[in-house]
């Protein structure tokens, strides 16, 4: 028996409150209350009977009225009463109740007035109390007792919700590891009790038709439970003019479902009491109120032992699904909505288009992406018809939804994935049905009747499969709208297998394929699917935010725009996390594209990773470093784009096992030695430029061999170089040892030089440099360029540089990668005056004095985002000032102007 509809529910609801309109009704009377307002929403006497059999037990020498278990508790009163003191008992009798028997509302009633508390509401949010006379039109307040569910679609309330329903099966299967069931048939056992529990708490069938059938049909030690629910699993595949005809009259009540979940054959498993009581208290959880798209990433876990401790940690957060959904199709539609909410016409032109849309994830998982692709096109969809009816078309003003089919558009079998295991494929076709049938309860509570749902007919295609080896035109018939998705699996060049590079070169039709990541194997995918002439559409996909860094820009990007592409969105860089403590960021772009030049192209920026992002219109368009400017491919160059600029080179490299090298502990037993003392200079390498940390080296490119025999320091040291040298399995290593006493690379400068760290942390306003004179020796983990009047300092220390190191450089997870071949060879600063020059120096010059006020600072101090001197940032503004009018940019520039800029300068002087 399907839930009642809504105008169903509503004429009994007024039927109800016109019997119990009586003054005269006392608490007495409250069991026949209960029992004919629980029949308001089609749930049977025998039913209530079991709540309030419960509810006598639960409060031993008391009473309560209703206890529903993980539902709700119910008080009555005599009309007049306090509701205030009946909600007070009902919360007394919960002090005792478990957390898996936990209701979620309080209802109490004195006959006249009725109040729901909902324990999961905000704090501060007060109950609902309407009168009894108003029930027909307040009956959606107590809908959750037919199985209507109001969710909060991407709330903090659902995904703990999620979280703890797939606790709840990691629990159940843990028990059927227990009793030697394999690792398949336990997936589809899993499934199959995950679909009978959603069904008994969602309205697929009778309310907790499952869980009266474990409680009656199964003994209490669990011996039986396997075979039992075995006798239930292939009842639900059969129709009901199919069974037996002397079958159980509890089995018999149950609906025909479909193979398509309950299908497969599988053994009778053993259990015990364990699981029965396990399975019991999942029974009590309330289903209706899960995410599919968060449960499903969860409930993909659950196999693994070590997946199963960190439950809740690790799941892809709807929020961050919707930043590839809506600005990829549903921005889109909700517009044309919102513009043609007037038009009839129009709305039913937008409902059919939507109808014809069809979606592809090909590395879909569990099916998040397609989850929630589906369930937004479907409110969307519900909308349209709301309107339509508010309108007064014909067609849509009956309360009743006579068929999906008919009515609704958007359809299962216009979803489509691709999956590389039969697990998370599996869990993906099931959420389908899922949600599918969440979209339906919605629309049930808006427009009337809810859709029969069972048997399953429809459903979404999830191929399992290698989706780079896989032709996608296989999976999806020919389309004009077709729009792909997902977010793949993201491996770097050196953590890629060799098949997965042999996959690489095959899909990118190219032998080298450098540092291209795995992800990008999607990308040529798509664009080779919408090369054919049957398909047109568009393509988004979630990447690490490497591929828009550096190297693999021109490699992937080149390509995608020679094909008549565009990124029509992007998202910069932004942490693709959980929102669970602890758990793991991964730094992550997405990208979108479109072959529509003629549409607007949005940029979507953070000012930091964990931020909200900011909806930013790019007028010239996004280019392969999600920068609004021209399509320019910035490619590494051996030699300085910039006039004027001196090259960049690595420091001096040791190459000595540390025995040129001198700590601050060993300082004192050089420097005691006369001879070696003389030697001693200090040695910055990346913690000493950063920290202001100590430490010297030997620097012997001068040294006079007598030194060598007055000296045991000397002596010592320079034969352990040696040593280490000549053992070293590496040929050039092994000449080294020829020069003992001489770093093995060498590129001190004889002149003032500016010290540059291979690696910056982006929250840095600036790029953290030093001036040096040649006294102090660079290690080679710095770069360093000979500048003798400063001018390379304050280039490298003005917010142009670091726009344009973020844009084009590489990175290490978010942190700067600074490369002398693709960040400085390629800054493209122009010819500068020679006022322009002096006005640069001078900016360079009043930041090197406003550090110097604060002689003990580190670079790291100087540099922290959260407190920056303000006479340094001072110097900087002022240095930019002078930077940027290079640029022809005035007045305090952002970095969105000077990307701009400097974009159009590249391709100016690169022609």
């Amino acid at each position: 028996m399907k839930p009642l509809a809504w105008n169903e529910i509503r004429k009994n609801a007024a039927e109800f409150a016109r019997e119990w309109a009586d003054e005269s009704y006392e608490k007495g009377e409250s069991q026949s209350f209960w029992t004919e307002l629980f029949a308001v929403y089609g749930i049977q006497r025998r039913k209530v009977a079991t709540f309030e059999t419960r509810a006598k037990r639960l409060g031993g020498g008391g009473f309560i009225d209703v206890f529903w278990p993980g539902m709700m508790i119910a008080e009555q009163k005599s009309r007049g009463r306090s509701l205030d003191a009946a909600e007070e008992q009902a919360l007394e009798y919960l002090s005792s109740v478990s957390d898996a028997e936990y209701p979620r509302y309080v209802v109490t009633s004195d006959f006249a007035t009725i109040r729901v508390k909902d324990l999961e509401a905000p704090a501060g949010e007060e109950p609902v109390t309407f009168q009894l006379d108003n029930f027909a039109n307040e009956c959606e307040r107590l809908g959750f007792i037919a199985g209507y569910q109001k969710r909060k679609f991407g709330s903090r309330e659902q995904a703990n919700a999620s979280i703890e329903a797939a606790q709840l099966m990691a629990g159940l299967y843990e028990e059927l590891e227990k009793s030697g069931y394999d690792e398949h048939q336990a997936s589809i056992f899993l499934v199959r009790t995950l679909f009978a529990l959603f069904a008994d708490d969602a309205g697929l069938w009778e309310r907790d038709l499952f869980l009266e059938y474990i409680q009656n049909r199964t003994s209490e030690d669990g011996s039986d439970l396997g075979a039992q629910l075995s006798v239930l699993y292939q009842a639900l595949n059969k129709p009901k003019n199919k069974r037996l005809t002397k079958a159980d009259e509890l089995i018999a009540r149950f609906p025909y479902v479909n193979g398509s979940v309950f299908g497969e054959a599988l053994e009778i498993p053993y259990f015990d009491k364990a699981m029965r009581k396990k399975l019991i208290r999942a029974c009590y959880f309330n289903w209706g109120e899960i995410s599919p798209a968060i449960f499903g990433s969860l409930f993909q876990a659950v196999k693994s032992k070590e997946a199963r401790r960190e439950l809740g940690e690790h799941y892809t957060t709807e929020t961050n699904i919707l930043k590839v959904v809506q600005p990829l199709f549903l921005d889109e539609l909700t517009e044309r909505f919102a513009d043609k909410y007037h038009d009839p016409a129009a709305l039913r032109k937008l409902q059919r288009d939507m109808g014809e849309m069809r979606f592809l994830d090909p590395a879909c998982g569990c099916g998040n992406f397609l989850i929630v692709a589906y369930r937004e096109m479907r409110a969307l969809e519900l909308k349209i018809l709301v309107r339509l009816r508010e309108l007064g078309n014909r067609a849509y003003q009956s309360s009743l939804i006579l068929d999906e089919g008919n009515t609704v558009m958007t359809k299962m079998t216009s979803f489509y994935g691709i999956e590389l295991e039969e697990w998370p494929a599996t869990i993906a076709r099931t959420a389908m049905f899922l949600v599918n049938h969440q979209a339906n309860q919605d629309m049930a509570m808006q427009i009337g009747s809810p859709p029969d749902v069972l048997p399953l007919v429809q459903s979404s295609t999830v191929v399992v499969g290698n989706a780079i080896t896989t032709s996608w035109a296989d999976v999806v018939p020919p389309t004009r709208r077709l729009f792909v998705l997902g977010n793949p699996p993201f491996l770097g060049h050196a953590t890629r297998s060799n098949e997965q590079a042999k996959e690489l070169r095959e899909v990118w039709k190219r032998d080298d394929i450098g540092r291209l990541d795995y992800v990008t194997a999607w990308f040529a995918k798509a664009v080779t699917l919408f090369t054919s002439t049957d398909y047109d559409g568009e393509f988004a996909f979630v990447s690490t935010n490497s591929i828009t860094q550096g190297e693999p820009v021109p490699a992937l990007f080149g390509p995608i725009f020679d094909s008549g592409w565009r990124i029509k969105f992007a998202h910069r860089t932004f942490a693709w996390a959980s929102e669970a403590p602890g758990a793991a960021a991964v730094h992550c772009a997405v990208t979108g594209f479109d072959r529509n030049p003629r549409k607007p192209a949005w940029l979507y920026e953070y000012e930091h990773p964990r931020g909200e992002p900011v909806r930013i219109a790019a007028a010239e368009g996004i280019n392969g470093y999600l920068v609004d400017g021209p399509k320019v491919m910035v490619e590494q160059r051996r030699q300085v784009l910039s006039p004027g600029l001196p090259p960049m080179v690595f420091g001096n490299m040791p190459r000595d096992g540390g025995h040129l090298l001198v700590s601050p502990d060993e300082y004192d037993d050089v420097a005691s030695d006369l001879v070696a003392a003389k030697y001693l200079q200090p040695f910055i390498g990346a913690r000493q430029l950063l920290h202001h940390e100590a430490r010297w080296c030997l620097w012997l490119t001068d040294l006079d061999p007598a030194d060598v025999g007055r000296s045991d320091v000397l002596k010592t040291r320079i034969d352990a170089v040696r040593a280490f040298r000549e053992a070293s399995k590496a040929e050039s290593t092994r000449q080294m040892a020829e020069t003992p006493q001489l770093f093995g690379q060498r590129s001190q400068p004889d002149t003032a030089y500016v010290c540059v760290p291979r690696h910056a942390s982006e929250t840095r306003k600036f790029f953290p440099t030093a001036f040096f004179g040649p006294e102090v020796i660079c290690g080679d983990s710095n770069f360093k360029a000979d500048d003798p009047d400063g001018y390379a300092f304050a280039v490298i220390s003005s917010s142009a540089f670091v726009a344009w190191q973020k844009a084009v450089g590489g990175r290490i997870k978010s942190d700067l990668r600074f490369s002398n071949t693709l960040t400085w060879n390629t800054f493209p600063l122009p010819t500068v005056s020679t006022a322009q020059r002096a006005a640069i120096i001078e900016g360079g010059t009043r930041i090197l004095e406003a550090r110097a006020i604060r002689p003990n600072r580190s670079l790291a101090d100087h540099y922290n985002p959260l407190a920056m001197a303000p006479e340094l940032l001072r110097a900087h503004h002022a240095l930019d000032k002078a930077v940027d009018a290079v640029f022809e940019l005035t007045g305090a520039a952002r970095d969105e102007a000077r990307l701009k800029a400097l974009f159009a300068s590249y391709a100016k002087m690169t022609n």
